[in-house]
């Protein structure tokens, strides 16, 4: 029940657009080149101090930008004594899934190979994407991020891990993309069912 109050929280946090900014203030990640990070504690076990000053040592930013908006790519998540999970971060529209590709090196890690690690064609072996995934030692995850500005590609692996306490991290972005909106079909919902279009019938 914790954790579904902390991501009613989080979805409900939706980033406000960024005003015009130069290129080079969007503070882009160098592609291809593995870099370290340490999260802590998971998001659940903050204490009511750091909930308000917001993600904290929670998060991890990728880019000047998604810091500016408040977005992080990648959420160190967890109810206070129960397991941890991560999760790329989703309000508003924006969307973002996360795969666990197992013990595979993060250098053999490539944007083509994430979505099936041993390059075969079987529905068995496509990686499975979904919004959160478990915390595994040792283990490389593939996230994609499609958010109103920003469209990304990276790779993570789990280097370090005490449950509730720090997640370390060894980190690669593959694709980082600062987009312009120029159109889009209204009536966006997550919970928006659809209907039979009356000319169809």
């Amino acid at each position: 029940m914790k954790v579904v109050v902390l991501l009613a929280t989080l979805f409900l946090t939706a980033a406000a657009p960024v005003q015009q900014r130069k290129p080079e203030d969007f503070g882009l990640p160098e592609l291809h080149k593995i870099k370290t990070v340490a999260l802590a504690p998971s998001y659940g076990c903050q204490t009511r101090e750091d909930f308000q000053r917001g993600y904290g040592g929670t998060a991890l930013f990728l880019s000047a930008l998604s810091r500016t908006r408040n977005t992080p790519e990648l959420l160190f998540i967890g109810a206070c004594g129960g397991p941890d999970a991560l999760m790329s971060m989703t309000a508003g529209d924006d969307i973002g899934v996360i795969a666990d590709l197992g013990e595979i090196p993060l250098e053999k890690v490539t944007a083509h190979v994430a979505f099936n690690t041993h390059n075969v064609d079987s529905f068995e072996l496509y990686s499975k994407f979904a919004q959160m995934a478990k915390v595994q030692q040792n283990h490389t995850y593939f996230v994609l991020i499609d958010h109103s500005e920003i469209r990304s590609l990276f790779a993570f692996t789990v280097t370090g891990y005490m449950p509730n306490k720090q997640l370390e991290l060894r980190y690669a972005v593959k694709q980082y993309q600062v987009l312009q909106l120029r159109g889009q079909s209204p009536g966006f919902g997550w919970n928006a069912v659809s209907k039979t279009d009356p000319s169809e019938k």
